[in-house]
């Protein structure tokens, strides 16, 4: 693969789907292997799973009562009851196997295997607990009444989760309930996120007079955990291109992916661009979007590491790494759709837009019956995380779209619904 870096900032900018074609084309799913059932939870099976055994695996009682025969309990009632001596007690767990006899009862808790000849439980609330012997008020309604027959919920044999199907809590406890504890999944992909620049300071760190807190690392790091990655969070580099190759090389060998943010605009100290020149092949091109305009994407070091560097601004970042990188990291793990579907709300209050250019704006989405409303939140600016921190959708402007009043029906992407 021919390494160095193209610029294309010549070129008119590409559409959203373009870009989007381009880094799907280029991402592939990771091989999946074996993984204990817990570390799969939202990630999708790669084969048909078929049941090794049945569910229930052996006939067992539903409820804590007295394991009888129907016929010999079949005319109990309150005013006569059925006088039965007990022979034996089951409990779940217990391996010996009772046999029991017309005419007797044997005392069985829930779970507890049913002894050979009976042929239903009555509850212990039906009786009067007896030890000895057991008085039973109210007969069963029939033969099998609270019995869990082998078989009756998994068959072995029956393929109990298809290709493709996403892991979740009631999937991971069907498979412990067969006896399966490792599935075979992609992984999670390992995801580096780092920012650049000068004025950047940790958090907890003392602000001098021209510096800002790195916000970016941060929010895309909480944004590729919320996709169902592994993220990594570097600290900030410089704008020198130097420290930015070093930090970035030392990081390839924990990395399926890379994002940085900063440094990909046309300034003199856009360091992302100069420092990539001799890492690999990355096409940098204006998309036609708001915000999120500057974009770049292409594969770094000697296992053609995906690389993602987007804007500095971290509304642009976030928006950026919504529509592009989420996308390929669910093809990564092989969970799709890869893009968030769209629905339509009313919006609330007047917006415009810039023409040639997708605009996304912030949102809130409220679902309401009769039709959902959606409201513009905080202003357009893409620095302006204050309004971003209490949307829960971007409502989308189209190209061709300048305007929209009250009252008119517009496509938004709900950022919060898992697709």
């Amino acid at each position: 693969m021919p390494h160095g870096v193209q610029f294309n900032e010549e070129r008119e900018p590409i559409s959203v789907e373009e870009h989007l074609d381009l880094i799907l084309g280029r991402i592939s799913e990771l091989p999946a292997y074996d993984q204990p059932l817990l570390e799969t939870l939202g990630l999708p099976v790669v084969e048909d799973i078929v049941s090794p055994l049945s569910l229930p695996s052996f006939d067992n009682s539903a409820m804590d009562g007295y394991a009888v025969v129907f016929r010999d309990v079949a005319a109990a009632t309150n005013e006569n009851p059925v006088h039965l001596p007990v022979v034996g007690e089951i409990a779940a767990g217990q391996t010996k196997i009772f046999a029991m006899s017309p005419g007797t009862a044997v005392k069985i808790m829930t779970g507890a295997p049913i002894p050979t000849g009976c042929d239903a439980v009555v509850p212990v609330e039906h009786t009067d607990d007896g030890i000895a012997t057991v008085l039973i008020y109210d007969a069963p309604t029939g033969e099998g009444q609270h019995i869990r027959r082998t078989g009756e919920d998994v068959r072995k044999g029956d393929v109990i989760l298809r290709a493709g199907d996403r892991m979740d809590a009631r999937r991971i406890g069907l498979l412990a309930s067969v006896g399966i504890g490792r599935v075979a999944t992609r992984p999670r992909p390992r995801v580096v996120i780092m920012s650049t620049g000068s004025e950047l300071v940790e958090p907890d760190g003392v602000l001098g007079r021209d510096q800002i807190y790195d916000s970016n690392s941060y929010l895309l790091a909480a944004a590729a955990r919320a996709a169902g990655a592994i993220a990594y969070r570097v600290t900030a580099t410089p704008d020198d291109p130097t420290t930015f190759t070093d930090a970035l090389s030392d990081q390839l060998v924990r990395a399926d992916l890379v994002v940085t943010s900063g440094g990909v605009s046309k300034g003199t100290h856009d360091v992302v661009k100069e420092a990539l020149a001799s890492l690999g092949t990355v096409s940098f091109h204006e998309v036609a979007m708001q915000p999120g305009k500057p974009q770049g994407f292409g594969v770094i070091g000697d296992d053609d590491t995906p690389i993602f560097t987007l804007p500095g601004n971290p509304v642009s970042a976030y928006v950026s790494f919504e529509m592009f990188v989420t996308p390929a990291l669910r093809k990564m793990m092989g969970r799709t759709p890869y893009n968030r579907s769209m629905v339509r709300a009313k919006i609330t209050a007047p917006v415009t837009s810039i023409p040639g250019r997708r605009q996304f704006l912030r949102g809130h989405f409220e679902p309401k019956v009769g039709g959902s409303t959606v409201t513009p939140v905080g202003g357009a600016g893409s620095h302006l995380l204050g309004g971003l921190s209490q949307s829960n959708a971007f409502i989308v402007l189209g190209e061709d779209v300048t305007s929209a009043q009250v009252g008119s029906d517009v496509p938004v992407i709900l950022i919060d619904r898992d697709y």
